[in-house]
């Protein structure tokens, strides 16, 4: 049903990156909307822009501007202000696995061990080949020769108290004992975590427009 109004503005603010289990995608699962006229609001809200088939792709780019186009066509008059993405990226994705309450098996746990494990080993050995290279080792018997006065056997206070100092400096600098955090601050993993979504959500988006993969809102 065409809504006719006048002088009536929408304000639009589109998410990037929207993850649903469902086939049929409303304009209110992908973006955040505010009008005064709440017949408008309701009516945007439920508009469909999306159906995924079984088929299709399980994920689509949707431009803002093909739905601003559709929902001029739905209410005639309509103002639209768009205050959020450009373009939304949306996945056809089961979430069963990010409910709490499911347990993980032995598998992940294997897939957690195995992982941790590289990490440990991977980061020891840059650790070491990175002290190898700037000659740390000789550094420090130095230090050590020059204070006390006699030669470094390699095991002396100084190289404890490094040892003890380095791990201390990747705990406060990775923000994590265990499962806790230090602050409340984002770690630098998750920073970069965030920046990899959002690089890829830029390819994805640019592949789309290069490829015409965009979606028209249905």
């Amino acid at each position: 049903m065409v809504i006719f109004v006048a002088n009536v503005v929408l304000y639009l603010m589109a998410k990037q990156n929207v993850a649903l289990d469902k086939a049929d995608v409303e304009l209110s699962d992908v973006a955040g909307i505010y009008c005064e006229d709440e017949t408008v609001r309701a009516k945007a809200g439920a508009m469909k822009i999306h159906r995924f088939r079984q088929d299709g792709q399980p994920r689509v780019v949707i431009s803002i501007l093909k739905i601003i186009e559709q929902l001029t066509k739905l209410c005639p008059g309509i103002t639209v202000e768009s205050v959020g993405e450009t373009d939304i990226i949306i996945e056809k994705a089961s979430l069963q696995h990010d409910k709490p309450s499911q347990k993980y098996g032995a598998w992940a746990y294997i897939k957690i061990a195995f992982v941790a494990l590289i990490c440990f080993f991977g980061s020891a050995f840059t650790i070491m080949a990175f002290h190898n290279d700037v000659g740390l080792g000789d550094v420090l018997s130095r230090i050590y020769e020059l204070v006390m006065g006699v030669e470094s056997d390699g095991y002396t206070a100084i190289e404890i108290s490094y040892s003890i100092g380095l791990a201390a400096g990747i705990i406060v600098f990775y923000n994590h004992i265990g499962g806790k955090r230090l602050t409340s601050d984002p770690t630098p993993l998750e920073v970069e975590m965030r920046n990899y979504e959002r690089d890829v959500n830029q390819a994805l988006v640019e592949m789309a427009d290069r490829q015409k993969l965009e979606e028209d809102v249905e």
